[in-house]
């Protein structure tokens, strides 16, 4: 009987969690700030997309620098038509999807209009494809915080076969901050239905924060542990084959900064593009030592990322152009291309729409969809 109590208690505090969320000041826009037991680190959250807002680490000076890119005013995430994705969690499926259409059973080519064929709608290259779950993914979505601590934060998102994906997704996100400049992100999914999940973290970062006079970060320096990358079409939508990287732009094998080998990225991110846009397939599992590092020789700061998925998407900010928060200088300056990088933890991309891999992104009854990704942010000097 005691312990019935206690968990209709411990159910019910749940609900009043979720209640007190939903009605908490502002809103989706509704700020949670989360700081480590040894103040090494803080992060500020907004329920809607689940998204980071700030994240706060020390640098080599012992003064602490907001290393993200965004707003100062929360409810742009929302009404922004640029829509460049600061910062949210990215699904029900993250990257692109050739023509926005997809089959269960997956299949290399478009099938006819049935039951089993999916469309999605179309929001990037002039309808060409679908870029992060369709026109209004996860990352425009309202989260409600399940729970709350001063450490961590967990959101709650049911997705009702939103954008016409199959099935109901329920999926929870816990940001979590720790001692020695820790933040631990972790997704967690069931599906009613047979459906694509992939999602991803898609933080826009500036290890120099704007100072110093850096307003870019070609003078970063990045290791990616990656031999191969997905061959793309002109729209970066995969192929099918996968490229070695040796001796290449595309290798980072060895750390080296990212402008080090600039003038051979052109074309890499589409016709006419300088910089990168591209998913690396990672070696070997790296859950326990950082499958991508990266540092800035200016502010000291270094970012080393374990993660449970297979692939990397690193995106050089090529087309970013928005007023940077005041933190950053703004709003009389802006963020500009190659200000700003994102390095986005996920599975293969568009696998849904490439057989020939044998990866299996499709989710359901019995099984169920994690995501966990660590980032240790240190200082070198």
């Amino acid at each position: 009987m005691f312990r019935d109590l206690l968990l209709t208690l411990v159910s019910l505090a749940g609900l009043f969690t979720i209640v007190f969320a939903e009605n908490a000041p502002g809103w989706p826009f509704d700020v949670t700030t989360l700081t480590a037991p040894d103040n090494s680190i803080t992060a500020k959250f907004v329920s809607l997309g689940a998204t980071m807002t700030e994240l706060w680490v020390s640098d080599k000076f012992g003064s602490f620098r907001d290393v993200v890119l965004g707003y100062d005013d929360n409810t742009k995430l929302l009404t922004d038509p640029i829509h460049p994705y600061f910062n949210p969690i990215v699904g029900r499926y993250a990257n692109r999807i050739k023509n926005g259409t997809f089959s269960i059973p997956i299949t290399k080519n478009a099938q006819p209009d049935g039951p089993n064929v999916f469309h999605i709608p179309t929001n990037e290259h002039g309808g060409l494809d679908t870029l992060h779950g369709g026109t209004v993914g996860w990352d425009r979505r309202n989260w409600t915080i399940t729970a709350k601590s001063a450490t961590s934060v967990t959101y709650r998102h049911l997705d009702p076969g939103d954008e016409g994906f199959p099935g109901n997704v329920t999926v929870f996100v816990t940001h979590r901050v720790e001692n020695s400049g820790i933040l631990k992100t972790t997704m967690h999914a069931s599906a009613t239905a047979l459906t694509p999940i992939m999602v991803s973290q898609h933080m826009y970062l500036n290890l120099n924060a704007f100072q110093q006079g850096s307003n870019d970060i070609l003078n970063h320096t990045l290791r990616i542990d990656g031999a191969k990358v997905v061959a793309t079409d002109s729209l970066q939508v995969p192929t099918g084959p996968l490229i070695e990287v040796k001796g290449t732009a595309y290798d980072f094998q060895e750390a080296r900064q990212i402008g080090s080998q600039w003038n051979e990225t052109v074309g890499y991110c589409g016709p006419g593009c300088q910089g990168y846009d591209n998913c690396w397939i990672y070696n070997k599992d790296e859950s326990s030592a950082a499958g991508v590092s990266l540092w800035s020789a200016l502010s000291g700061i270094r970012l080393d990322v374990t993660t449970d998925q297979r692939a990397l998407q690193f995106y050089s900010g090529n087309t970013v152009d928005q007023p940077r928060k005041a933190v950053h200088g703004g709003p009389a300056l802006n963020y500009t291309r190659w200000s700003t990088l994102v390095l986005e933890q996920q599975n293969f991309i568009d696998a849904i729409n490439t057989p020939e891999w044998g990866v299996d992104e499709i989710y359901g009854p019995g099984r169920d969809f994690e995501w966990s990704s660590t980032y240790n942010f240190s200082v070198v000097h």
